[in-house]
This record gives structure tokens, C-alpha cells and sequence, in this order.
């Protein structure tokens, strides 16, 4: 019984100095990577992670376009930025500034109100499709259903791709999905 109390108290003893080291070589590899140049921020979400290594995830393939700035301000307003930098994979439709400028004025000013986040957030939504919908998988009257549990529907015109009323005017591959680039700001219907 003597022997079985000292073996039980120094396999206690050996699983908690185990259990220490590992504590601390976690520490010492967030300083390695930090030293490494892997910059750490805890709580910053996947799209505060530094990577010049890899492909652009969508939210990355916004920012980088002089031609998204006014979409990319509205991602933040709705606190999106991470969820759409995240693995997803996501087809996104990405309406240019001047598709926004097209909306009666001072809607987007409205939408970027904090009082109005919810419905910002559930038009951006409507932009966006669960999984990664290339060119080749279309057919003409496919509907895709989107994150804010709409729907769209895609027309072919000519040799042209249309979400709902939009023209597809360009296509980029990102590392978490494909965003589209349209002509007009999609709007869900009302509710």
C-alpha cells in the first residue's frame, strides 16, 4: 500500500513537471516564430495573420483593389474582415465603387452607421455563396443559395456571366474561395 502511495506520488509529480515543459516550450515557440519575424496576435482573427508567402484570401484580394474600397470599408463596418478571411471556401460578388455610388444617395452612408450593422451585414451575406462556384459550373437560371440564406440566380447572356441583375466582370482566385467582380450591389429582398 506504502509502495503504491509513493508510486502515485511521483507519477503526479512527473505528469506536472511534463505537463510544465510543454507549457514552456509553447512559450518558447510563439517567441521563436515571433523572433522568426511570425508576428503574434492573440485575438486579431485570421485575417490579422502576416503571410507574403501565400495566395491572397478574398479579404486580402479586396483590399489590394483600388476599385473595392468602398466594399472593403463596409466588410469592416460589419466586423466581416475575419470571416471572410477564414478557410471557407466562399464565392464572393464583389460590387466595384462605382456599383455603390449607383445606390440612392446616402445609402451607403446609412448602411455604415453601427445602428444599421445587422442589415449591412445580411446585404453582404447576400453576396456571398457557400463553397467555390467556378465559371465552368454555372448553368443559365442555376440559383445559389448565399450566407444570408437568400438566393441567387445566375443568367448567361451571350458569352457573359450575370448574378441576378449584375454583370460578371472579372473573375480572381483567392486562397479561400473566387471573387467575382459585378457591376451592381445585389440586394436581398425584403424581409
Amino acid at each position: 500500500m506504502k509502495k503504491m502511495m509513493i508510486f502515485s506520488v511521483i507519477l503526479t509529480a512527473a505528469l506536472s513537471l511534463g505537463l510544465l515543459s510543454c507549457g514552456s516550450g509553447a512559450e518558447a515557440e510563439n517567441s521563436n516564430n515571433a523572433a522568426a519575424g511570425q508576428e503574434q496576435n492573440p485575438g486579431g482573427g485570421q485575417a490579422s495573420v502576416k503571410d507574403d508567402a501565400s495566395a491572397n484570401d478574398i479579404v486580402k484580394v479586396a483590399v489590394g483593389s483600388k476599385d473595392h474600397t468602398t466594399l472593403v470599408a463596409a466588410v469592416k463596418a460589419a466586423d466581416l474582415v475575419n470571416v471572410l478571411a477564414n478557410a471557407g471556401p466562399f464565392t464572393v460578388f464583389a460590387p466595384v465603387n462605382a456599383a455603390f455610388d449607383a445606390l440612392p444617395k446616402g445609402t451607403v452612408e446609412d448602411l455604415l452607421k453601427a445602428e444599421n450593422k445587422g442589415k449591412l451585414s445580411d446585404i453582404l451575406q447576400y453576396h456571398v455563396a457557400l463553397g467555390v462556384y467556378k465559371e465552368e459550373m454555372f448553368s443559365d437560371g442555376q440559383i445559389l443559395g448565399t450566407a444570408s440564406s437568400g438566393s441567387l440566380t445566375m443568367h448567361k447572356k451571350g458569352d457573359k456571366w450575370m448574378v441576378n441583375d449584375a454583370n460578371i466582370v472579372a473573375a480572381v482566385p483567392a486562397s479561400n474561395g473566387i471573387v467575382y467582380v459585378i457591376d451592381k450591389v445585389l440586394l436581398p429582398a425584403s424581409k
